[in-house]
Formats: C-alpha cells, structure tokens, sequence
C-alpha cells in the first residue's frame, strides 16, 4: 500500500489527550477527512482513528482514538502523519495532486529538458514547481517554473513521464 505523508504531530493540547497538528493539505483542516491516520516515527508505525479535529486559532488540533491525556499526546510528538494513497479523492480530468507530478520530466515544447520536478511551492499566486537538473537537462540550472495550466503549463502526461511547458532557457 502507498501512502502519502500529510503532516506531522508537533504538540499537545490540554491535558484530555488533543494534539496539535501541522498539515500540508490544502486547507489545512482537510487532512482530518482521512482516518485512519498512520503514524510514523523512525521505525515505529502506528494506526489512528481521528474522533474529532478543528481549527483552534491559527493552529489546528485533533483527537485521536485511545489518546486520552496530555502524557499519551506527548507521546505522540514528532510522528508524521500519513495516509494511504487510495483514500484520496479522485480528481477532475487535468488537476492533479503534488505527488504525482514530482519525478516527471519538465521539457518545452522544442523537446529541450530541463530537468525533473523535485518538489511543489506554493507562493499564493500559483503552485510552482521546482525543477532540477539531470544528466540530460540542456543546462545544470534549478528552475522554479510556475504551473499555470494552459499558459506555461501546455500539457501534463503522466503515463510519458513528462511535463510540456511555454518556459524559455533564458527566463
């Protein structure tokens, strides 16, 4: 089973067993729509149910299932919180989550390479990814190429492995 790292646990709350947690979704509060969570730390793995989550502040913070006090949340300081990768929603035909574009090869529409798509930023304005140079790139040049779709972005095929942008040598 795959499974996709969301966020992680970086604290406690309270004394009834709540947890603070940073996520990477979008918003922050989806990532308690999935249950059960998988906890992993170093080599330790553990399955949790999410009972209850919400936004407190500008924090977010759960209760999971069997984490009754402030010292079984400490516990639980530091684990990454993952999912599995079939929990996912599907998608639209054309949006695509991170995970799947990074590894594909970015080239323009010349059939120039310029590298792989290490990893996603989000600025606010648009996601961009950060591309970086392999052996068959025409340069050993990091690239952060915004990923607008239809305008920089012409096509995404995942089954070639690539990514056609409107994105010059010189920019």
């Amino acid at each position: 089973m795959k499974e996709l790292r969301l966020g992680s646990i970086n604290g406690s709350h309270g004394i009834k067993g709540w947890v603070k947690v940073f996520s990477y979704t979008d918003p922050m509060e989806a990532i308690l729509d999935y249950s059960p969570w998988i906890l992993k730390k170093g080599r330790e793995e553990k399955e949790v149910k999410v009972r209850k989550g919400q936004v407190s502040g500008k924090r977010l913070i759960a209760l999971l299932e069997d984490v009754d006090s402030r010292n079984a949340a400490d516990a639980l300081i530091g684990y990454e919180v993952h999912v599995a990768q079939d929990a996912l929603p599907e998608l639209e035909p054309g949006e695509y989550y991170w995970y799947q574009l990074e590894g594909l090869t970015v080239r323009d529409s010349d059939g120039a390479v310029f590298g792989l798509i290490d990893h996603m930023l989000e600025t606010g304005a648009n996601d961009v990814m950060v591309v970086k140079p392999t052996d068959e790139s025409i340069d050993d040049q990091e690239r952060l190429i915004p990923f607008v779709d239809n305008e920089i972005v012409i096509k995404v095929d995942q089954v070639a492995g690539e990514v056609v942008v409107d994105w010059k040598i010189d920019y």
